[in-house]
């Protein structure tokens, strides 16, 4: 069993934002990442990037996490390439923010297989081959959302509650093949993503982007800041540890405090 580095780490959506920072911080660990996201121009350059910087050696895939054939096919890949995948971390995300009423269905449908289905099938794919090595660690992105709502987020809300069923389900699954699934509650990161959100929960309630942020984010956290990209990326490496090998089933919120 391998418990640190060289380890084969799979991160969906690692081509910027805080995916990126979870494949560097695996990267720095001494791990193998695999930066998977929709664009394989910029899974490229984040590959390329990991390696002017720790001269490691990570592969970039073009991967549709909604997709079933692109999902099963791009495990087939890296199992075929290295024979084994020890880490997945179910990062990709979208959002999109409209009153239910108002909400377009499409949009409600694109959230929920980028953001639910997504973490379902990558670890539908990846769990036959942890459990033929008997060795697994699975950590879904979840949020805030996940156990808190905002308005204007019902399908984002709605996904993200649902990614902390399928971990605490899954975990109950694969417990005896020494398989962990967790997952990671983020609160609001300074992303491009979400620099957008603020920007239009600014225009649905007539305010500021900067008023956004106080109303919708920094007064419900005891921490007034955004969260860094970093620290999400810290709690992941930590429970893809040795030393978390018992933690399973459970979520961690890395929010300042909501």
């Amino acid at each position: 069993m391998t418990t640190c580095g060289k380890r084969i780490v799979i991160v969906t959506g690692s081509a910027r934002g805080i995916g990126y920072a979870i494949a560097e911080a695996f990267a720095r660990n001494g791990d193998q990442p695999i930066i998977a996201d929709l664009s394989f121009d910029h899974a490229r350059e984040a590959a390329n990037s990991l390696v002017e910087k720790y001269h490691c050696s990570p592969a970039a895939y073009e991967l549709d996490v909604a997709n079933p054939l692109s999902v099963e096919a791009f495990i087939g890949h890296v199992v075929d390439k290295w024979g084994r995948v020890d880490i997945v971390v179910n990062n990709a995300g979208l959002q999109h923010i409209d009153p239910v009423e108002q909400f377009p269905v499409d949009k409600w449908d694109a959230l929920i297989n980028v953001l639910l289905k997504g973490p379902f099938l990558l670890t539908k794919y990846c769990v036959p081959h942890m459990k033929k090595q008997q060795y697994g660690r699975i950590i879904n992105i979840s949020s805030v959302h996940g156990k808190l709502a905002s308005p204007y987020k019902s399908a984002y809300v709605a996904a993200k509650h649902g990614v902390v069923g399928l971990t605490r389900t899954v975990a109950l699954e694969v417990a005896s093949s020494h398989i962990t699934v967790n997952a990671v509650m983020p609160g609001a990161v300074h992303t491009k993503l979400v620099d957008e959100q603020l920007l239009k929960l600014a225009e649905k309630d007539g305010t500021t982007p900067a008023e956004a942020l106080e109303q919708h984010i920094l007064a419900k956290q005891a921490i007034k800041r955004f969260i860094k990209p970093e620290e999400v990326a810290a709690c992941c490496i930590y429970l893809a540890s040795e030393g978390a090998a018992g933690i399973t089933g459970e979520t961690i919120s890395v929010s300042g405090g909501w």
